[in-house]
């Protein structure tokens, strides 16, 4: 079987791919990294697509029209995509669901509950609810797009993950280590590691899971 390649559109170099590098190779996936602002939008995307997080909103960068028509484009063709974070919130703009911007946010290890359509999507086959999973942003997708499913929810915010076609958005960090949720934490770096290393063991098998999925979703 072929390896499936995967494109990852990476807006900001402070929200890396972190340990789903590992992961999605490991589960057979070939990797192409983009940068936008260097690279421009991607015109192939390969087998699947997943876009990162970042330090700014999902409206403030400026090949964002063009990753938008992409992402119609992407799901118009059945192309696996997921959004992380940032590219949660990119994921719902581009298909005219609500962004709200400034939020007090969640920083650091949160559970969320998935949701009936959660427990039976195949990006979250394996794992059961609840789960304990990384967050750090202040943004959230505030109304979903028509269409779109509701896969997880948490009590501070209802929308930890959705699903519209090909399409899944997760507003938390599968990928993060302890040690990047430190760096996203300068103020409070070691606290925030320790924090997260007294449940990585769960973070990790979900992130894991969450990435050996989407590789198969990709096939």
């Amino acid at each position: 079987m072929n390896a499936p390649q995967i494109t990852v559109v990476q807006p900001d170099p402070r929200a890396p791919l972190d340990r789903f590098e590992g992961w999605l190779t490991d589960a057979g996936a070939t990797l192409h990294l983009v940068d936008p602002a260097v690279d421009g939008v991607p015109e192939s995307a390969g087998d699947g697509v997943i876009i990162l997080g970042g330090t700014d909103n999902c409206r403030s960068y400026p090949w964002l029209t063009e990753l938008h028509a992409s992402i119609r484009s992407w799901l118009s063709a059945e192309v696996p995509v997921l959004g992380i974070c940032l590219g949660h919130q990119i994921l719902a703009d581009a298909l005219d669901g609500d962004i709200a911007f400034g939020l007090e946010g969640e920083h650091g290890p949160f559970e969320i509950e998935l949701m009936p359509a959660g427990l039976t999507d195949p990006l979250f086959s394996g794992l059961t609810t609840p789960l304990t999973v990384a967050q750090h942003h202040h943004d959230v997708v505030s109304a979903l797009p028509d269409g779109a499913a509701l896969l997880a929810a948490s009590q501070r915010y209802e929308i930890q993950a959705f699903r519209i076609g090909s399409a899944v958005g997760l507003q938390f960090h599968p990928e993060a280590s302890p040690e990047t949720m430190g760096a996203w934490t300068p103020a409070d770096a070691e606290a925030m590691i320790r924090r997260m290393e007294a449940v990585d063991e769960a973070v990790a098998a979900t992130g894991r899971t969450i990435a050996r999925n989407f590789v198969q979703m990709c096939r």
